[in-house]
């Protein structure tokens, strides 16, 4: 039982710790596609602080952790952190989320050091709307990663796809398709705003239940595997058995009620939601020769707070 409980009865067992604010992609819905500031290299969580971020959240109930960035295979040997990470007792599930293009030479690496389950984000499967996207022409190179990844012992891959009305809705049947011939459990997301600034638009959302829609026009009928769980993504399997889809319908039905995650950014903030105004500062903590125990207690308050 997870000592992460926030006053709305949510309990905390998953965290999602950026590694890096670095990537070679500038999707069109995530950041700019020039002018970006990285940090610097030691304003980053170090892997040991990391590591001790892990092993007092593990202590407090968290078994899972998602990897993320930026692109996290961007932070050099990575693999060593995943093998921290992974060996630290009360951890059973570290995943990892990228847009692929490493993953032809890291994968391997990475599965050997502990990583069970790799997200890829792929927009399109059209290189030039992929590109358009991205603004990166960068498609086949990520198609080779996944074909290096279905060779490892790692799975089921899934791949996420943000869905933006007039650019790459029209791929939704091939999508669908994907998932029925391939291994590989694909993820519609509604386009959401990320920050101020970004272009976004409600009416460039595609609502889930219009893709439900499409694709069942289609394709056999979605059952709901898991509907409002403890995943943002809602899972359906088709009928006859063959593939899986999920949603996650962050504008049209958000899965805030049932959220049990926090997240920990590059320079070792916690947040306790994605859209959270506050962040607490777990870094300087660590780095000022702070206990475990006021570490933990300082995450406890902050997750106590969690906005509804």
């Amino acid at each position: 039982m997870s000592e992460l409980r926030d006053s709305f009865g949510r309990s905390i067992d998953n965290v999602r710790i950026s590694v890096t604010d670095r990537c070679n992609f500038r999707c069109s819905y995530c950041m700019p596609e020039e002018g970006m500031v990285w940090m610097k290299k030691g304003e980053l969580l170090t892997f040991e602080e990391i590591e001790k971020l892990v092993e007092i959240l593990a202590r407090l109930g968290v078994s899972k952790v998602r990897l993320t960035g930026g692109e996290p295979l961007m932070r050099r040997d990575l693999h060593l952190l995943v093998s921290k990470v992974s060996g630290v007792q009360g951890i059973r599930d570290l995943a990892l989320t990228t847009n692929g293009y490493f993953l032809k030479d890291q994968a391997q690496a990475l599965v050997e050091a502990g990583v069970r389950r790799m997200t890829v984000s792929m927009d399109s499967l059209d290189p030039s709307t992929f590109a358009e996207m991205t603004r990166r022409d960068y498609f086949e190179r990520v198609q080779e990663g996944l074909a290096v990844l279905r060779g490892l012992p790692v799975g089921p891959t899934k791949i996420n796809v943000v869905l933006v009305k007039g650019v790459n809705e029209r791929e939704i049947e091939s999508f669908a398709d994907l998932a029925r011939r391939e291994p590989y459990i694909v993820r519609f997301i509604e386009y959401m705003p990320i920050g101020a600034g970004d272009g976004w638009d409600y009416s460039k959302v595609v609502p889930t239940k219009d893709v439900v829609a499409r694709i069942e026009q289609r394709f056999p009928k979605l059952d709901p595997v898991e509907y409002h769980g403890s995943q943002p993504a809602d899972r359906y399997r088709f009928a006859d058995g063959v593939g899986e889809i999920g949603f996650i319908s962050s504008v049209s039905d958000p899965f805030c009620s049932h959220c049990n995650r926090i997240r920990i950014t590059s320079d070792g903030r916690l947040r306790t939601c994605l859209f959270s105004l506050t962040e607490i500062d777990l870094k300087s903590m660590l780095r000022s020769g702070a206990s475990d125990g006021e570490v933990a207690e300082t995450i406890i308050a902050a997750v106590r707070n969690k906005e509804r």
